[in-house]
């Protein structure tokens, strides 16, 4: 049996969808198949590294990190690239991150003859203007698209259906495997969050500083939170473009350095510290497929205030383990985290809630349903 597998994906920076890569990959490698990832654009080093760590050989196309410009460059460097690759390594499977330039690889890998093609949709279906050409592909020429929550596969396909152990697939599917927390991750204890000390809050944030993560609400929401807890902290981890504007707006509203800290971009090893510091986590997207880092701050005992947008929707209990509030609504963010604040008891039992619905998101049971999944592919 031919256990080569393709991954293919457009980038491996510090994202969401690259560290649920990474998991893929580590499912597939401990499942007894044999992993090549293409790169095709930028990269990182450390994360390159982190998926050879994982088992995974890796190629990326473009040496230097460089997306070539124009559709026409990009598909003829693809076809090229990906030739190279299928002609050396001869994978039976080939599973595609559907991210921009979205459909071309799919295509391209058709017509090099690989007949059993998964896509992965890692985003909200709001992002795209027509899902004409992801239908198509989905009835047409992959052998399944896979979702990471139910309500972006709704919202895609019209319905969903969660993935099992015990599911069959047809000649061209859909359904949803949620995301996963990392194979080694330690659960917070929750008598560490019983005999935590009173002291100041600490608010977090934790994301990428962009447009699309909601960044740009955090700091007129924490000036609110100041004039009720002057001595509340708030600790952003995570770079990106928007950073100098949240200084700028820290600058505009007053808000002493003191009660900041940067941390900048850190090292995934150095999160379970910080998660640690922190009463409850920020996420004010406004779009998340699926919300990873909402998951791993539950994981941690803290609460999420976050938005009710794609899969925070799904993965959040309102008012149970997290709590929701309206797309840019900075009032609704620094009301609903007073009234935590102000209700120790009722912060204490989200924060059990929250460790013990994080639970439902291990990698074993995500292994168990990649190498379900991939055994159908592997007979068909």
């Amino acid at each position: 049996m031919n256990k080569s597998i393709l991954i293919a994906i457009p980038c491996l920076k510090v994202g969401g969808t690259e560290i649920q890569t990474l998991r893929l990959v580590e499912a597939l490698t401990d499942s007894g198949y044999h992993c090549v990832t293409v790169c095709y654009f930028e990269y990182d080093f450390a994360m390159r590294q982190r998926f050879e760590e994982a088992g995974s050989k890796v190629v990326c196309l473009s040496a230097f990190g460089q997306r070539p410009a124009g559709q026409w460059n990009v598909y003829r460097f693809l076809k090229s690239g990906l030739k190279r690759v299928v002609d050396e390594y001869r994978p039976k499977i080939a599973h595609v991150q559907y991210m921009a330039p979205g459909a071309i690889p799919i295509f391209i890998l058709r017509r090099l003859g690989l007949k059993t093609i998964v896509a992965t949709l890692h985003t909200d279906a709001g992002i795209y203007k027509s899902l004409k050409l992801i239908h198509f592909l989905q009835r047409h020429v992959t052998t399944a698209f896979t979702c990471v929550t139910e309500t972006a596969e709704k919202n895609f396909f019209g319905d969903s259906h969660l993935f099992g152990n015990d599911d069959s697939l047809g000649r061209h599917n859909h359904f949803t495997i949620h995301n996963c927390l990392p194979k080694t991750f330690h659960w917070f204890d929750s008598q560490e969050i019983q005999m935590q000390p009173q002291k100041p809050p600490v608010i977090g944030v934790v994301s990428r500083l962009e447009h699309i993560k909601g960044v740009d609400f955090v700091m007129p929401a924490f000036a609110k939170i100041l004039q009720r807890y002057p001595d509340c902290r708030l600790m952003v981890v995570g770079d990106g473009k928007l950073r100098e504007q949240m200084q700028q707006q820290q600058h505009e509203l007053s808000i002493p350095d003191s009660q900041l800290t940067w941390t900048g971009r850190v090292a995934y090893e150095r999160l379970a510290d910080l998660y640690r510091q922190m009463t409850l986590v920020w996420m004010p997207s406004r779009s998340e497929g699926f919300g990873l880092s909402a998951v791993e701050a539950m994981a941690y005992g803290c609460p999420v205030v976050a938005t009710a947008t794609g899969g925070l929707n799904e993965i959040i209990h309102d008012g149970i383990d997290s709590m929701l509030f309206p797309c840019g609504d900075t009032e609704s963010l620094a009301s609903k985290t007073i009234q935590l604040l102000a209700n120790p008891d009722k912060l204490y039992q989200m924060s059990i809630a929250a460790l013990d619905h994080s639970k439902q998101y291990t990698f074993d049971k995500y292994k168990d349903n990649i190498s379900s999944l991939y055994k159908q592919l592997s007979d068909l």
